[in-house]
């Protein structure tokens, strides 16, 4: 079989496989005499058909069966050790007309990516030590949250709950059939209840109100039915409430301030250092121009279709348009080829992302304290998953990747506002 290899870009390639009748004839024989062992006919002893009949019935079957196990063959054999394909690799053509074959495959190469000087690359870092009145506002959510809300006979406040029948009103203020929500619950407390809360502060059940929401153009009526007003009783921050939110790790106000001020900061510890393992990506992909393999890029895309389908419980929307999803996320699977690729190379330049026995045990310890489960049943579950096992391995070398990273690049330690307020920019920047 005749194999052609042309250059689409630097990392992706176009193989062309091409044979003829004669090339493939003694394949053929080969799959005919299989099959004539195999093939039952009325009137007819088992292996006993005809080949003549064979051909003419089953002969189409047999050979594009048969071609496209050669295919297979010839691309795991040749195409594959020669090239190591990157990515899932497309069929762009099978044609087998007028006894001449030609299959036609796109395939990704791994990119050369030469990092440049690491202390050049800047990031910002969050850094927060938890105050407390941070402290403070977190206990008296908790009380909040452990509280009850009570049915009232009162005018709404800025602090209620309230149960509304929202209808859409024309522009005549008629109600629109069909465009009522019943039994809707808004909690006035929240940022996005402010327009609700203008309007609905001050009134009782039974009250009706029409309201407008929008700007300009953008505007929409509606009649809103009060129908009821919920107060918020907080719960009693006593001995049994302490017990049951801390675990059992505190006895009093004091200890619990602690237990509260210490899992706050744990928050924002790991959050500061998941955010710098997106900024530092984010910095080396954007200091790093090449081109990356399409099909390498398209299997990232389809993980992203995966992923919204366990999501949603493996299952998803009748009407989703995957492939309008998938064009959506290009750019992020650019992103996260082009850090893959990076972050491979830094790997094979740094020193000590040797993976040892303790770092896999350490890192299985701290899941099965997540899952509370035992860390041998954990450790026998992960030895019965070799892939699982691997994707295991790859995040923690990815992980001490970025601990180098951190000696390696220049970081500039913010604050939790400032640095929102530059992701805000950021954010706003990128779209």
């Amino acid at each position: 079989m005749d194999i052609s290899v042309e250059e689409i870009t630097s990392v992706d390639k176009e193989v062309t496989l091409k044979a003829n009748r004669e090339d493939l004839q003694e394949d053929f024989d080969k799959a005919y005499k299989k099959y004539k062992n195999q093939i039952q006919l009325p009137g007819f002893r088992p292996g006993k058909v005809p080949m003549g009949i064979i051909k003419k019935r089953f002969g189409e079957e047999i050979e594009q069966e048969e071609i496209n196990s050669i295919v297979q063959n010839v691309f795991e054999k040749e195409v594959v050790p020669e090239y190591n394909p990157i990515g899932e690799t497309e069929m762009l053509d099978f044609n087998w007309e007028n006894d001449e074959l030609e299959v036609k495959f796109k395939i990704g190469s791994k990119p050369e990516v030469e990092v440049g000087d690491l202390a050049k690359i800047e990031v910002n870092k969050m850094v927060h030590d938890v105050t407390d009145e941070e402290v403070e506002e977190e206990i008296e959510r908790t009380l909040e949250r452990q509280g009850n809300w009570e049915d009232v006979d009162e005018e709404a406040t800025e602090d209620s709950k309230l149960l509304v029948d929202v209808v859409t009103l024309d522009e005549e203020g008629n109600p629109v059939e069909g465009e009522m929500d019943e039994n809707q619950e808004i909690d006035l407390r929240q940022d996005g209840a402010a327009e609700f809360r203008g309007e609905l502060v001050g009134k009782k059940p039974g009250d009706i109100v029409d309201m407008e929401m929008g700007e300009g153009d953008e505007t929409d009526s509606f009649r809103v039915t009060l129908k009821k007003v919920q107060k918020l009783h907080k719960a009693e921050l006593n001995d049994e409430l302490i017990e049951e939110q801390s675990n059992g790790e505190a006895d009093n106000e004091d200890e619990f301030g602690s237990y509260i001020k210490s899992r706050m900061q744990e928050y924002y510890d790991k959050t500061a250092e998941d955010l710098f393992k997106n900024d530092v990506a984010d910095a080396l992909v954007e200091a790093h121009d090449f081109e990356v393999p399409e099909t390498f890029v398209a299997q990232i895309q389809g993980s992203y279709v995966d992923q919204l389908k366990q999501q949603q419980g493996g299952e998803l929307p009748a009407n989703f348009d995957a492939e309008q999803y998938k064009a959506g996320m290009k750019d992020r699977a650019v992103r996260e080829a082009k850090w893959s690729f990076i972050s491979q190379q830094l790997q094979e330049e740094f020193e000590d992302i040797e993976i040892k026995p303790e770092d896999i045990d350490e890192h299985l310890a701290v899941q099965a304290a997540q899952y509370g489960m035992p860390t041998d049943q954990l450790k026998q579950y992960y030895a019965q998953q070799p892939e699982m096992l691997e994707q295991l391995r790859s995040s923690i070398r990815e992980n001490k990747v970025f601990d180098i990273l951190q000696d390696k690049v220049k970081i500039n330690e913010i604050g939790k506002d400032a640095y929102r307020e530059q992701q805000e920019k950021k954010d706003k920047k990128n779209n």
